[in-house]
């Protein structure tokens, strides 16, 4: 449970759907075999999932990097023996290696990381390479071709697909203003990234994931960018379930699932505004505004109602029987509600483990805001596995399944030969760089 339990509400009785026995898989203890002989450094390790994931797999992860207050501390507590670094560009490759316990002339089996997003978000100003948290990716990429590991993984939102890697404001754009100059387009950023690490001979493959089809019960779409120091480009991972029924899969896996037997009070959460609970009280497992009546439609989302999109987050209750939503920092933002199905509360801290497949006894240190936000920026235990089964298998030289055009996420053409195809066509080849 959390420690800080301040912002914590009775859980309520409320009618149910039946539950089917829980069916994710085990991970009730962190997995961590320091005697395995494929090991990895972590980077931007957060609350540690796609660390746990690799564990899962069986490659072991000597060194984390964090320099959020709450993540090093969740770090500590969960792997007190595991070193810790703070800002990594603070250190050299050299110090990294000394810290790690690693020699010199060893060779890294894999490093990971994924880079702070906010820079390539489709929700924010985009900015790039050129904002601080942008300028960190440009450092991990130094620290992958100065260390030259086997394999590097970087992990990063859907917005990276078509960030620029120079960002010009938009009241600078348009009649009047030169045209946009090749690093002001859309895949600038990526691009910059492909050319830099080819450059040093890595093989580059990249897809967009959802991470459902590796057992999470969460549509979660994230790139996973897999890096091979011999030039080769590595398959993509192989799923193991399916939303459609491809290649006979298992289906996903839902939320009923990985919630059905975490006791009813054990649940730390804040609270929605009491406004908006009197529509949350209207609304069914799986239904948002939309379901209101009209003249509620109008009053509950103001001017909202008249905005662009979807909408589908406002007056958000999960549903019992799908995967949940992609979990956010704050389970109760107005246009990214997290609901529970039944009960008139956001998910709790505990339904945010079990989402992200975290073990029940992983603490998460902080208050619960700061928890959420662990959780809700976290790679999924399961997509981290993934990751380490593909790289060990390749390691091994074992065979890995090619899933032929296997629906990887929502969005199409989102793997690296279309997106080549579109973003690095012969005349935009030449070698970019930043002011």
């Amino acid at each position: 449970m959390s420690a800080s339990t301040e912002l914590k509400s009775p859980a309520k009785s409320s009618p149910r759907e039946p539950v089917q026995p829980r069916q994710l898989p085990a991970i009730s203890a962190p997995i961590h075999d320091s005697t395995s002989t494929v090991k990895a450094l972590s980077f931007f390790s957060g609350a540690m999932g796609l660390d746990l994931g690799l564990e899962q797999a069986g490659i072991a992860v000597l060194l984390a990097s964090e320099i959020d207050k709450f993540a090093r501390l969740t770090i500590q507590h969960n792997r007190p023996n595991c070193p810790l670094i703070g800002d990594l560009r603070d250190y050299s490759a050299l110090d990294i290696l000394a810290i790690a316990g690693l020699k010199t002339d060893e060779d890294l089996d894999l490093i990971v990381g994924g880079p702070p997003c906010q820079a390539f978000s489709t929700a924010g100003k985009r900015k790039g390479f050129n904002d601080e948290r942008g300028n960190v990716f440009l450092k991990f990429l130094d620290l992958i071709t100065e260390i030259r590991p086997r394999y590097a993984v970087i992990e990063n939102v859907r917005g990276l697909l078509s960030a620029p890697l120079s960002h010009r404001p938009h009241s600078q754009r348009g009649p009047g203003f030169p045209p946009l100059q090749p690093e002001e387009k859309p895949g600038g950023a990526l691009r910059h990234v492909i050319q830099r690490l080819e450059a040093q001979g890595y093989g580059v493959s990249f897809n967009l994931y959802n991470s459902a089809n590796f057992g999470t019960p969460q549509i979660r779409e994230r790139i996973v960018i897999l890096c091979h120091r011999d030039g080769e480009e590595l398959p993509y991972l192989e799923p193991s379930h399916s939303g459609i029924g491809q290649y006979r899969l298992p289906p996903w896996s839902t939320f009923q699932v990985a919630v059905a037997d975490l006791p009813p009070d054990c649940h730390d959460h804040i609270n929605f505004p009491e406004r908006r609970l009197q529509y949350y009280k209207l609304l069914k497992p799986g239904q948002n505004w939309r379901s209101l009546p009209f003249e509620l439609q109008l009053e509950a989302m103001g001017k909202a109602f008249y905005s662009g999109g979807g909408r589908t987050g406002f007056f958000r209750r999960l549903a019992w029987d799908t995967p949940s939503p992609t979990l956010v920092t704050h389970p109760a933002m107005p246009a990214t509600d997290l609901a529970h199905p039944c009960l008139d509360r956001p998910l709790s801290i505990q339904e945010y483990k079990r989402i992200q497949q975290f073990p029940d006894d992983w603490l998460i240190a902080g208050g619960t805001l700061d928890q959420y936000k662990q959780l809700g920026n976290a790679v999924p235990v399961g997509l981290g596995a993934a990751i380490g089964r593909l790289i060990l298998k390749h390691l091994q030289g074992e065979p890995i399944q090619t899933y032929w055009q296997f629906q990887y996420s929502r969005y199409h053409r989102c793997d690296h030969h279309a997106w080549k195809n579109k973003y690095m066509s012969p005349h935009q080849q030449l070698q970019l760089s930043l002011s």
